[in-house]
């Protein structure tokens, strides 16, 4: 694992610009931020060859490592800095085996190696930011053991802040900094603590990306669902099942697909019973059923692709109506499915909707409160009236659970439909008996 890794057009560009500046190392010096010492070794690095500089680190690696971390802890100057930073990365790319001797560096200074470069993560200045995640991703990477959360909080905030920003560069190295580190488990628990990096992934999907971008937070998708506890609420807390299979049936790139299918068979082998209803609620059965058909050049999704139509094929066939109708609901995704229209599922299940204290009949009424989508809300208001319809005392119900004033807004809703399927409830709510007993 190298630099390299984490690969950025700007990141590259900028770097190229802040190697050909030159630094006044002799004021340094002669303003006491600089030992002799420390100059004459900078002066033979400086601006040297790369056949010059690899000389160099192969015979004094560990000594510029210290140099470059005490460097970056002491100088102030934001081009300086960079500047420092640009031979971190340039010491660091394709030779795996100096990452110790920046790791070492504990030895001599116990706020070395991350302090600096955490500080460097703070500024202002997005090639700092950018440049140092970098650098910190290829460490922590290759700590030998488990990191704990001091070494990861602040930098797992940080990528959060990256992921939900408006750049693309952000959005591109916080990707890959979380794709790598997301490799080890324990990252995978301190990012699920995160919510705004789950959330930040979320939207950068939704933003219809190009096949790499698409690939890459499916990658971290699919490494956070090995996590029993993460597979078990990802989709309750962040609908991923509707967005990943959306980006799938879109995808032209088999690597896009490939990874959605792993993340879906471990949502699947992990939680089944918190997965498999929205899945079937998302139209996964029929595109698995299709991605068997074709031909790949990869065995490991034919194995995927074969599992997941399987368990949702052995899932659908032992499915009710109304365990369907429980799935939408529980899936937050209600559409015109034959249930809703009819009289028959209503006349045997609209009781069913009191079990449990009520659940299934709140969880209609919180879609119908929270949601903005108006296909949502003129299902579930139709629905309020179905129930009113064939529950006798579904009217009172309603009224108690303080339901009667959203359905009766929603007479003045924006979206026609909505307000034709309010108006029909509104006329079940005032014309259906009212029974107490």
């Amino acid at each position: 694992m190298s630099v390299s890794l984490v690969s950025n057009a700007y990141l590259d560009d900028a770097s190229s610009k802040i190697r050909s500046k030159p630094v006044p190392w002799e004021g340094y010096q002669r303003a006491g931020l600089v030992t002799p010492e420390d100059l004459a070794l900078i002066k033979r690095i400086d601006r040297q060859s790369k056949a010059k500089t690899e000389s160099l680190l192969l015979s004094d690696g560990q000594t510029y490592a210290l140099l470059y971390l005490r460097l970056l802890k002491k100088l102030q100057g934001l081009d300086t800095m960079q500047y420092i930073l640009v031979l971190i990365a340039d010491a660091l790319a394709d030779h795996d085996e100096r990452i110790p001797l920046f790791s070492r560096t504990s030895g001599s200074d116990p706020e070395l190696p991350y302090s600096p470069l955490t500080r460097a993560l703070d500024m202002q200045d997005e090639f700092m930011q950018l440049k140092s995640a970098q650098i910190l991703t290829v460490l922590l990477c290759a700590e030998p053991r488990p990191l704990g959360p001091s070494q990861l909080h602040h930098f797992l905030g940080t990528l959060a802040t990256m992921v939900q920003s408006h750049s693309p560069n952000k959005h591109d190295v916080g990707v890959q900094c979380l794709e790598a580190l997301l490799a080890r488990p324990e990252c995978r628990q301190a990012v699920w603590a995160i919510p705004g990096i789950i959330a930040g992934l979320v939207e950068i999907l939704k933003h219809k990306q190009g096949p790499q971008m698409c690939y890459q937070v499916a990658f971290c998708f699919w490494l956070l669902t090995f996590e029993q506890n993460i597979a078990e609420e990802i989709n309750k807390k962040f609908d991923i099942i509707p967005l990943l299979t959306n980006v799938a049936q879109n995808a032209v790139k088999e690597k896009v697909i490939r990874v959605i299918v792993a993340t879906f068979r471990n949502l699947v082998s992990k939680a089944p019973s918190a997965n498999l209803p929205a899945m079937l609620v998302a139209q996964l059965l029929p595109y698995a059923k299709n991605l068997c058909g074709r031909k790949w050049t990869d065995d490991d999704i034919v194995e995927d692709v074969q599992y997941l139509r399987d368990e949702l094929a052995a899932n659908f066939q032992s499915l009710t109506t109304y365990d369907e109708y429980t799935s939408e609901l529980a899936s937050g995704h209600l559409s015109w499915s034959p249930v809703h229209e009819s009289d028959d599922f209503w006349k045997e299940n609209a009781t069913k909707l009191n079990e449990k204290d009520y659940g299934q009949l709140k969880t209609l009424l919180q879609l119908l409160g929270e949601s903005q989508d108006p296909l949502v809300l003129a299902v579930a208001v139709h629905d309020i009236g179905q129930y009113v319809k064939h529950y006798e005392r579904g009217k009172k119900i309603i009224n108690d659970l303080g339901a009667k004033r959203r359905v009766m807004e929603l007479m003045s809703h924006s979206d026609s439909d909505v307000r034709y399927r309010a108006l029909v409830s509104v006329q079940q709510l005032v014309s259906q008996p009212w029974i107490t007993a």
